[in-house]
């Protein structure tokens, strides 16, 4: 017969399989006309089954705030960017860049019309087309108008979850630029472009004039993109709010199939607030081999352990695990440039540890042991400890060196030489001088 503490211990498990929470903290300020909350209850009633605590607010409000002496009142902050071209001083981009450099998540989505937020994109190096051009696309021949679109989710995907349903989008694409801490998640299907919808014809005659320069289309846009931080906050910038709201969760993109909207919006927030692909380095230490006592200085040539430990955040628990799955960790020992960089494996039998052996180089100086690891989708992982490389002491040569051997024979036969040498012109000497004596 089972026990209560059975049950309990099952029942305590099943909550939080219910309720997956954040690695960087549970507290979402939601930034949203009051008229327009209930456009998105489906998203929010997520949110909080998901255990996230929200606090709304409106655009044009200045409580509660969004940073309190210095310090993010809030791990994450949802923009559903209203029409409104007024917004509270805590709401420029400006603050928004700095309240991500603090560590805040950020998840914003803009309306059809350019607000005050639009020239947050460039911050993030993503380029929106000209105001009042949305994603349009006639195809595939559907009932409802050009600007609201089906998109088929990516075959494999860093963030999405694998057989999504078809997406439905209203509202405006944007090119990726050059930075390598952009995450592609949605892209916009390859027969769209950005026009105004009342005059899409007009456009595409326009661009075929002029051999497509200046049109907006096909699938290098993006319609929903993320971007990681080196401090380690997360953003993700999603052209349409639409894409959020009940309405086109309930959307069927064929009789009987609905759309793939909220599972859509559940991943996109899951990963924004750091509950997916979250990494962190737990300790690292370097030793000799043969000894398990970290120095402070090394001597040059020395063999050198070094061992990280890594674990993986699991929201299904709000526990940190071991991680074992990462099969290009590099460990670095620099002076201003590498002077050794070698792969970093995971060890076999032991979950969430890292270690390599390897000679220190013949140069001494500071040296730093340096992981830098940066991958789309995850966490970027970056430790640096800084020790001293220093030549070996007056007593720790050997006393005879194997390579030195013909410049020891050298020196020897030349004492010898001059041995003899002394030896039998000494010798020679003394019998001319005996010679004379008998002469005489």
């Amino acid at each position: 017969m089972l026990s209560f503490s059975t049950f309990a211990l099952f029942f305590l498990s099943l909550s939080s399989l219910l309720h997956a929470k954040s690695s960087d903290g549970d507290s979402v300020l939601v930034v949203v006309e009051e008229v327009h909350q209930k456009d998105f209850t489906i998203f929010f009633d997520g949110l909080k089954e998901q255990g996230y605590e929200l606090t709304f607010r409106a655009p044009k409000d200045e409580t509660p705030v969004i940073v309190e002496h210095d310090v993010p009142a809030f791990s994450h902050v949802i923009i559903f960017a209203s029409e409104s071209k007024n917004f509270a001083r805590d709401i420029t981009p400006q603050s928004l860049v700095e309240l991500m450099s603090g560590g805040t998540n950020l998840l914003i989505a803009l309306s059809q019309k350019q607000t005050p937020l639009s020239s947050l994109a460039s911050e993030f190096s993503l380029i929106l087309p000209p105001p009042g051009t949305p994603l349009v696309s006639f195809f595939p021949e559907r009932k409802d108008p050009p600007s609201v679109i089906p998109i088929d989710a990516p075959a494999s995907s860093l963030i999405l979850s694998p057989k999504l349903a078809p997406i439905w989008f209203s509202g405006v694409p944007h090119a990726l630029g050059s930075n390598p801490f952009l995450i592609p998640i949605l892209n916009a299907p390859a027969e769209s472009f950005a026009a105004d919808s009342d005059g899409a014809a007009d456009a595409l005659v326009d661009a075929t004039e002029k051999g497509g320069e200046g049109l907006w289309a096909g699938s290098q846009l993006s319609v929903a993109t993320g971007f990681q931080a080196i401090g380690g906050a997360r953003a993700t910038w999603v052209g349409g709010v639409d894409l959020f709201s009940d309405k086109f969760a309930k959307k069927e993109v064929s009789k009987g199939v609905k759309s793939g909207n909220t599972q859509f919006a559940r991943d996109v927030a899951a990963w924004t607030f750091q509950e997916s692909r979250v990494l962190r380095i737990d300790s690292t230490t370097h030793h000799l081999v043969n000894t398990t006592t970290p120095l402070e200085q090394y001597t040059t040539n020395d063999n050198i352990v070094y061992t990280a430990e890594i674990s993986v955040y699991n929201p299904q628990t709000s526990t940190w695990e071991p991680y074992s799955g990462i099969t290009d960790l590099q460990l670095e020992f620099t002076m201003l440039d590498p002077h050794i960089r070698t792969a970093l494996p995971a060890v076999p039998g032991q979950p969430g540890k890292y270690s390599v052996t390897f000679r220190a180089p013949d140069r001494h100086g500071v040296f730093k042991f340096v992981i830098n690891y940066k991958r789309k989708g995850w966490t970027h992982l970056h430790s640096s400890t800084t020790v001293a490389l220093v030549p070996p002491r007056h007593d720790g040569y050997p006393r005879f060196l194997s390579a030195a051997w013909p410049y020891y024979a050298g020196a020897i036969s030349t004492s010898v030489g001059f041995f003899l040498f002394s030896a039998a012109w000494l010798a020679g000497e003394s019998r001319e001088s005996k010679k004379a004596k008998k002469a005489q």
